[in-house]
């Protein structure tokens, strides 16, 4: 989502709260969970899960090893609730063209250094750079070349736009900033 005048450009920056991050971490939730469970009920010698009746499951080795999955699958579970409670990643690009200044701000991890914003002249924009790659790992990422900084992300963008909406969108940032594109 962006909002767009002559003079000021807003593109606002959806965070970790995705569709596909809430099935990730629900998912995960669960498996791990069910790994949990069966390690415990190998070592009570009761059926937790009906699924899995606990005499075919030996404690010690499967049990424990189950058990240590179920226990890693939780902590990174939560990790991604909390990433995702936090909407971690999230902010907006602001780019003013009557101050001459873009901003830029994202929302990090809880602590000190939260809140992240980084401001630029918008004189010292040299170009605006696409970095493409296609294949398994998919990857579009713009990025704003700044005179002596070096290039700052701009955003990675959804895996689902085509080739031409991508150029679409880069041509008209470039053309708001009046800056050249160059394609890596």
């Amino acid at each position: 989502m962006s909002w767009r005048s002559e003079r000021i450009w807003i593109e606002l920056i959806a965070g970790s709260r995705k569709t596909s991050n809430f099935c990730w971490a629900f998912i995960l939730f669960l498996g791990s969970l069910g790994f949990l469970l069966v390690g415990i009920s190998s070592y009570l010698g009761k059926n937790l899960i009906s699924l899995f009746p606990s005499q075919q499951i030996i404690f010690f080795p499967q049990g424990i090893v189950m058990s240590f999955y179920g226990i890693a699958g939780l902590f990174i579970s939560s990790y991604l609730w909390c990433t995702i409670l936090w909407n971690v990643g999230s902010g907006y690009d602001r780019f003013d063209r009557k101050e001459g200044i873009v901003c830029i701000f994202r929302w990090g991890f809880p602590g000190k250094n939260r809140r992240i914003l980084l401001r630029f002249l918008m004189k010292d924009i040299q170009s605006i750079r696409i970095e493409v790659k296609e294949g398994i790992y998919a990857r579009r990422v713009f990025y704003m070349e700044i005179r002596g900084r070096g290039a700052v992300p701009l955003t990675r963008t959804d895996g689902n736009l085509t080739p031409r909406e991508i150029e679409k969108k880069v041509a008209e940032l470039a053309y708001f900033l009046r800056v050249p594109i160059e394609v890596f």
